[in-house]
């Protein structure tokens, strides 16, 4: 490959990888478009028509080889069944904090989960702490508690959603499958019990029984609201290194900070500030460490 196929990878990564966590960023404004219909129902939604989306998407690539490997397989299929099980309460919660006016809760879970998954590598991986990371990990965590002493209580939405995307991360660390492979096994697990819920809704308050025709399209976006995004993140992660992409990551949290406060009207109070300050402190020496290292590790192979 030449230096110029190169840049065009590069750019091509930069661009996929804009799109991803852009998207991410708004997504709660779709969220708010349908939050006059139950969450549970939203969820259903969500996880039938992304199957129905990734099922076209791994025909058209050939990938249900893959797909039916995994489903042979117990252990794959069972640590699969375990990050269903969080990327399914991950959702969840998220649906309800933006519908509750929690956007900014979320926001901070989202900034929170890099460091999140930097503890789980250590203490479940026993990967080493840096120094400098211990720093990060550290002012993360005076911010929450700055934040619960302020508020009178733990920010359970940040920390739940922190929490279970970074088990939910470890968990497909170890798991030998592909990003989008992977996603489809997941949600197909899902899909018996949001079949049966939307079954027996259709059958009393429904949105597709009893729904405007504006909300049945809604609610069937919800499935490019999960795949699109990540689609663009598996494609920015094939041309770009993964320093580069954890630079774009805190784009998303960003634009739903911006959002929460400025769109949204949510309180934003002293105390906010504080523990925004920290993480936001913590996340900086997080990144320039990391870049750090991946400099060194490049010189060495370079050596």
């Amino acid at each position: 490959m030449t230096q110029q196929d190169d840049r065009r990878q590069t750019v091509a990564g930069a661009l996929f990888a804009l799109a991803a966590f852009g998207l991410w960023g708004i997504n709660p404004v779709y969220f708010k478009a349908v939050d006059h219909i139950p969450e549970l129902e939203v969820l259903a939604h969500r996880v039938v028509w992304t199957v129905a989306l990734l099922a076209a998407l791994v025909t058209a690539t050939g990938g249900w080889t893959t797909v039916a490997r995994a489903l042979r397989d117990r252990q794959t299929l069972a640590m699969l069944g375990l990050s269903a099980a969080l990327i399914s309460a991950n959702w969840f919660i998220y649906i309800w904090a933006v519908v509750a006016e929690r956007v900014l809760e979320t926001s901070l879970g989202y900034f929170i989960n890099p460091l999140i998954s930097v503890l789980l590598g250590v203490l479940v991986l026993r990967e080493r702490l840096s120094p400098l990371q211990g720093v990060a990990v550290a002012l993360a965590g005076l911010g929450v508690l700055n934040l619960s002493l302020e508020a009178a209580g733990l920010p359970w939405v940040a920390l739940s959603l922190a929490v279970t995307f970074g088990f939910y991360g470890l968990i497909r660390k170890t798991v030998r499958i592909g990003s989008v492979e992977g996603l489809l096994v997941e949600t197909s697990l899902m899909l018996p019990a949001a079949v049966v819920y939307l079954l027996v809704m259709g059958g009393r308050s429904g949105v597709f029984g009893s729904g405007s025709a504006a909300d049945v399209l809604l609610l069937l976006a919800a499935g490019l609201v999960s795949a699109i995004p990540l689609l663009c993140f598996t494609s920015a992660a094939r041309r770009l290194p993964l320093s580069t992409i954890a630079m774009f990551q805190y784009l998303a949290p960003s634009a739903q900070f911006l959002l929460a406060v400025f769109a949204f009207g949510e309180l934003f109070t002293r105390a906010h500030l504080v523990t925004f300050l920290c993480i936001w402190a913590a996340l900086g020496i997080f990144t320039l460490d990391s870049l750090r290292r991946s400099r060194r590790a490049r010189l060495a192979a370079a050596e």
